[in-house]
């Protein structure tokens, strides 16, 4: 036995168990079918012309090309040595990128002329020979081998080791089983899931029987603590992604638990079953591992309320209120004082000394009057429970000095002072009604400095408007209000830390609710986090956040580099946080967060611009623009994981339910 038989002895044992004996078996096939001049059979299209180590131009024939169904552009093709010697096995893989001409493109070009012009009805065998040869230019996109430290292992590289003469190499097209190794072989093993089959064009028209049948799979280890966009135009299936995604997590978790899910559903489809297009939910799918709060309960979904307590989140709710007034039209000169009214927190007001909280407690109070006479439900122990009382007040008492109490009750014995939420509103309303009918700087403090400011009569001509409905016109919004509601906040990090997927439907609510939840929702996952960090508590608990209309809540412009999403973006991995975004244009998403991002699933993009983005920021983009911009079946995706190290054209699965949860 010479050295190099010896030498490929070795290899082919010690590469036995490794994925790339695929390439073995293949080529052993080929130089079989080759042999027997059996074409129909050979997987082989051509040879290379030119190449260098970023691109390489192929020759073709058509007899090749229709044996192996047609080379669209954006198919993998590999280059194999066509006489490996003792190297170890290895391919280079290319990705068509457009047609080339060939050094005779002249000649053929005037051959066709002539014989057009002439009405010639059949070629000769010798010219039809000539005419059927073409070129392809290809992207490197880099090389498959066995790990010379350990054979067993697949590697792949983002570069080539040598570039030797073009006529040394031969290139295919892979077989399924080389198919598998190039879509799959470098995702991690741990927590695998089918997401869709390769598809390496948008054209369903094949010239032979061949159809590519090659699973497309992601690791769900990817997706745990990283961040994860989606780009595409409406209705073309990044939502469907989504819970393709959503559905990886909760199969690959199914024993540990060690995942909680936060879906912000805006458009309910995560939460509600859609039979008119026969769409199952992630939550009927899950049933047991989902939980569900919702804004507007519906009848066929199992869901807790989702509501905001105005009363306990003054500032906040103050600023939603104005939102709704605004989007309403609701444009009177006294609502536009209201509207402009900022409130102080409760957490802030907890922060004073006695002397300084008296003005900021009662413009809060004048709110609550506010609220209790437009007829929003309130719980006084919870109310009570929050401390807001002066030195020597009584809860609900708004700590008046006797004189201006003597004054706006005039002849009448004043009351004792209010100690529940309706005598607080009754005094307000005599206050409001004394200010209509005489004027407001009648009114002192004990100091002489006049009683109330610019915000609090603001307040007062809300509560008791000269003309107008005043808090009336408030009503429409009490659906968005539970006077329990500040509980579900705990309920749900608790929900998240047991791994179950919590999903807030956010339907018929306006943008500024949905920003509202997503904002105090977000804070509190980040500080949740962060303090079982602080703790060592993290262990192998990680928390999943799924946002849409990504765009709203990371700004291109935005000069924020403290905010919650920000820190999502730079910090959440350490934190054990990830998040998957979606949006229409990748464009539209701060810069810094689209740098950090790990994991795209890129479907139709209908302006350039935005194609050029996406490859400005992801490299790895760079030659599919024409394709994204062109294709436009929903599901039809181009997918760069953390484990992939060039973009996989994907058709997505339709998300169904397993049967087994």
């Amino acid at each position: 036995m010479n050295s190099t038989s010896l030498t490929s002895l070795v290899n082919t044992s010690s590469t036995q168990d490794n994925p790339i004996v695929a390439l073995r078996n293949f080529l052993e096939k080929e130089d079989r079918a080759e042999k027997a001049r059996n074409v129909q059979d050979m997987r082989f299209v051509g040879y290379v012309l030119e190449l260098d180590y970023e691109a390489a131009k192929i020759i073709t024939s058509d007899p090749y090309k229709l044996a192996v169904g047609g080379i669209p552009r954006g198919s993998f093709l590999i280059m194999a040595p066509n006489n490996p010697g003792n190297l170890p096995p290895h391919f280079t893989l290319l990705r068509v990128t457009g047609v080339s001409p060939t050094p005779l493109s002249n000649q053929v070009q005037q051959t066709y002329f002539e014989l057009h012009k002439k009405s010639m009805p059949e070629l000769d065998v010798w010219t039809q020979s000539e005419l059927q040869w073409g070129a392809l230019d290809c992207d490197v996109l880099g090389m498959f081998y066995a790990n010379p430290q350990d054979m067993s292992e697949l590697c792949f590289s983002g570069d080539v080791n040598n570039v030797v003469s073009a006529h040394r190499y031969k290139v295919y097209s892979p077989d399924e089983a080389l198919l598998e190794l190039i879509v799959n072989g470098t995702v991690r093993p741990e927590s695998q899931f089918e997401i869709g089959l390769l598809r390496t064009m948008e054209c369903g028209l094949r010239t032979n029987s061949h159809f590519e049948t090659t699973p497309a799979k992601i690791s769900l280890k990817d997706f745990k603590g990283c961040r994860t966009a989606m780009f595409g135009k409406t209705r073309l299936g990044k939502s469907n992604t989504v819970k393709l995604i959503a559905q990886g997590m909760l199969e690959s978790t199914k024993g540990d638990n060690s995942v909680g899910q936060l879906i912000f559903d805006i458009n309910g489809e995560y939460a509600n079953d859609n039979p008119q297009d026969g769409n199952k939910s992630i939550r009927s799918a899950y049933d047991s591992r989902c939980s569900v709060y919702a804004l507007t309960e519906r009848p066929e979904t199992p869901s807790k309320p989702l509501r905001l307590n105005f009363y306990e989140d003054p500032n906040s709710c103050i600023e939603i209120l104005a939102s709704m007034l605004s989007q309403d039209n609701q444009n009177s000169n006294y609502i536009r004082n209201f509207a402009a009214v900022k409130l102080p927190s409760i957490e802030s007001i907890s922060g004073l000394g006695y002397g300084e909280k008296d003005r900021p407690i009662r413009k809060i109070q004048m709110y609550w009057a506010i609220l209790k006479k437009a007829g929003f439900p309130e719980d006084e122990a919870r109310l009570r429970a929050l401390g807001l009382v002066s030195k020597n007040a009584k809860h609900f008492d708004p700590h008046f000095n006797g004189t201006v109490r003597n004054l706006i009750y005039g002849d009448q014995t004043p009351p004792n002072p209010p100690s529940n939420l309706e005598e607080l509103l009754n005094e307000f309303e005599q206050i409001a009604k004394f200010i209509n009918e005489n004027d407001a700087s009648s009114l002192k403090s004990s100091s002489g400095k006049s009683l109330f400011d610019a915000d609090d009569l603001a307040l007062l001509g809300f509560l008791r408007p000269s003309s107008g409905s005043g808090p009336s016109i408030l009503r429409a919004y009490m659906m968005y209000h539970h006077p329990q509601a500040s509980g579900f906040i705990k309920e749900i990090l608790e929900l998240l830390d047991s791994g179950k997927t919590v999903i807030l439907d956010l339907g018929n609510a306006t943008d500024t609710v949905r920003r509202y939840f997503a904002d105090m929702l977000s804070r509190s996952v980040f500080a949740h986090q962060e303090k079982k960090f602080v703790g060592n508590k993290l262990g192998n608990s990680y928390v999943q956040l799924y946002f849409e209309e990504a765009h709203n809540l990371f700004p291109p412009d935005s000069k924020d580099l403290t905010g919650v999403y920000v820190r999502f973006a730079k910090e959440g991995a350490k934190f054990h946080i990830g998040m998957v975004y979606s949006t229409q244009s990748p464009s539209t998403i701060n810069k810094d967060l689209l740098a950090q991002t790990e994991n795209f699933f890129v479907g139709h993009l209908s302006s350039q611009d935005e194609a050029k983005s996406l490859s400005r920021v992801q490299v790895a983009f760079a030659g599919t623009e024409k394709d994204i911009l062109r294709a436009k079946t929903p599901g039809y995706i181009r997918m760069l994981t953390l484990s992939h190290r060039f973009v996989i054209p994907v058709q997505v699965h339709r998300f169904e339910a397993l049967s087994q949860q």
